[in-house]
């Protein structure tokens, strides 16, 4: 795994371990994703989850795309768009980097569908309280949060955002 720590020196691995694992377990993989990597860059308002609150579950406990991936990509496509001027460049660079982290989320997880990575389905009947009572989102889940955190924290640094853009053929706005 990359680097955990972000621009602003944020622990991005044990920032979503404090978020997710909380003993109210308010914030679902998406809204933790989200707000832990908007510390990590230092973008505005890292503790409102707004953006990502129907991503959990695969999109509205769907079961389609995992929420910790939805998540980071809202995150994501912030950093790209205040550190790049020109909007469709901001795209290029945005989508490059989450679907790198796409490809290796697939590789290490076997999957990118949360119904596939949990086993459950959240919207059929008990679904969700089976899914609670199983303990996989204390396991599974955080790991695969860990993954995608740990991985797109460092995009935080400068250095590797630059190698990014270069990869891109994008100008990145000091």
């Amino acid at each position: 795994m990359t680097a955990r720590r972000g621009e602003s020196g944020v622990d991005a691995v044990a920032l979503a371990r404090a978020y997710y694992l909380d003993e109210h377990h308010q914030f679902g993989c998406a809204e933790t994703a989200y707000m832990v990597l908007k510390a990590a860059y230092g973008l505005d308002d890292p503790m409102d989850p707004a953006a990502a609150v129907a991503l959990n579950g695969g999109v509205a406990y769907s079961g389609g795309l995992c929420g910790a991936i939805t998540g980071a990509a809202l995150a994501v496509g912030m950093l790209a768009e205040q550190r790049i001027s020109d909007h469709a460049a901001a795209k290029r660079v945005a989508r490059m980097l989450v679907a790198a982290t796409l490809d290796a989320f697939r590789a290490e997880h076997g999957a990118v569908d949360c119904r596939a990575l949990i086993g459950y389905d959240l919207r059929a009947p008990g679904g969700h309280e089976a899914f609670l009572a199983s303990g996989t989102w204390r396991d599974g889940c955080m790991r695969q949060i860990e993954f995608v955190v740990g991985r797109l924290a460092a995009v935080a640094d400068l250095t590797a955002w630059d190698v990014a853009v270069r990869e891109t053929g994008s100008r990145s706005q000091d």
